[in-house]
């Protein structure tokens, strides 16, 4: 009996996805519960598991196929056997057979070579696009997947250790028969198909463009008093809590605060209305295999340094490993973005509707300052607040950063709720 395998309810008005990699083959053993193969929504990647045990059967959809929910993706056969799967190898003996009765010319051997590497490069398309996002060279990636296939878990890992990196020009390093020895520089171009969690980004982001009177504010923030009390306390908060102690636990803290003072800035636009939010759902960024994520932190106005931190580092870990959940990214009222982690010293963040604002952390470094009338360096952090001006005037954008630079310069404000 053939068990039909559906796409299921993907959250809240998410109606449709795209099949990102099959997990199990025709033929092949299936367990209950066992994830037969992974979906890509525009918030994360969904496993789609088989609800009886079995071998799978006939795949439907095709990876790269865009389904709505309750499409049929493949059957799974009840109580089948995998013994089946095998045949094509037996099949092929008496061929192998006839080849070892012929002697086999010397080039033969490295062809051979060839052959058990090829498994490797025969890539899915989630796996290729992971693969050219960390620019690695997928034949030097152990796969762990059927006949060595490479997984997205694979590739995940093999970024992470920072091995595996392709080699300057490896892709022209095998010229046509007909090209000249001297060939130019490589003009090779690949198509890849856009994340369905990429085509979101580019769509919200061009809609919040569209939409919004979008105006962004600058400050600066010296950030000597919150470096030496991280560098103070963080041996002790790791010890106690468990996490790093970070900048972001801060930040957020200090939004918090600000945002209760300046309730527009936490507030929504919806028809002819405004929707003043009296608890604060913070948007953090967070890098993540498919593109860049929002999962929310609830309530952070009423959590502690040590569980945002906790929090934090808990979506972090979620993030790489593809298991972040549509509950996790659901809502939020602002967004705290830190492009400092990756280098960059000043941008102009793009809001996240419906919310009204989004704050910009930026890297830290050195700069000559003036403090008592002497001219000292200090470590400055450039802080960019983009918001929708028609919910936020001018004011209040300037007051909320300049309460949030206040707090950050002078961390007792944080622990006296000032």
């Amino acid at each position: 009996m053939a068990t039909e395998v559906k796409v299921p309810t993907l959250g809240e008005s998410v109606t449709e996805a795209t099949v990102g990699q099959w997990l199990k083959k025709p033929g092949e053993a299936v367990k209950v519960d066992e994830p037969i193969v992974s979906l890509e929504t525009d918030k994360v990647a969904v496993d789609v598991p088989s609800t009886v045990a079995g071998v799978m059967g006939d795949i439907i959809a095709k990876e790269g196929d865009t389904v709505e929910v309750g499409a049929l993706l493949a059957y799974v056969n009840e109580g089948g056997s995998a013994a089946a799967a095998p045949a094509p190898a037996a099949a092929a003996a008496p061929a192998a057979k006839a080849e070892a009765a012929a002697p086999a010319p010397a080039a033969s051997a490295p062809a051979a070579s060839d052959d058990e590497e090829g498994g490797n490069l025969t890539l899915s398309p989630a796996v290729r696009r992971l693969v050219l996002e960390h620019a690695l060279d997928p034949s030097k990636i152990k796969g762990t997947g059927k006949d060595g296939r490479l997984t997205k878990d694979d590739v995940t890992a093999a970024a992470a250790a920072g091995t595996a990196k392709a080699a300057a020009g490896a892709a022209a390093a095998a010229p046509a028969v007909d090209a000249p020895a001297a060939s130019g520089p490589s003009r090779k171009q690949e198509r890849v198909k856009m994340t369905r969690l990429r085509q979101t980004v580019a769509k919200r982001l061009k809609e919040a463009q569209n939409t919004a009177a979008l105006l962004t504010t600058y400050n600066d923030v010296d950030m000597t008093n919150i470096i030496e009390a991280r560098a103070k306390y963080k041996d002790l908060f790791e010890k106690k809590h468990g996490v790093r102690l970070g900048f972001m636990g801060f930040f957020t803290k200090a939004v918090c605060m600000a945002l209760r003072d300046i309730p527009g800035v936490n507030a929504q636009i919806e028809g002819d209305e405004i929707v003043y939010n009296d608890f604060c759902d913070i948007s953090v960024a967070v890098s993540a295999p498919t593109g860049l994520v929002v999962p929310v932190i609830r309530n952070a106005e009423a959590l502690s340094v040590a569980d945002i931190e906790k929090t934090i580092g808990c979506f972090g870990k979620k993030a790489k490993e593809g298991k972040l959940t549509m509950e996790d990214m659901k809502g939020g009222t602002f967004t705290i973005s830190n492009g400092g982690v990756f280098g960059s010293l000043l941008s102009s963040p793009i809001i996240n509707p419906p919310q009204s604002a989004v704050l910009g952390l930026h890297r830290i470094e050195e700069r000559p300052v003036v403090r008592n009338g002497q001219i000292v360096a200090r470590p400055m952090m450039y802080l960019a607040l983009s918001y929708d001006h028609r919910m936020v005037d001018g004011r209040e954008a300037v007051t909320f950063l300049v309460a949030v630079k206040n707090a950050i310069e002078d961390p007792t404000r944080l622990l006296i709720d000032l």
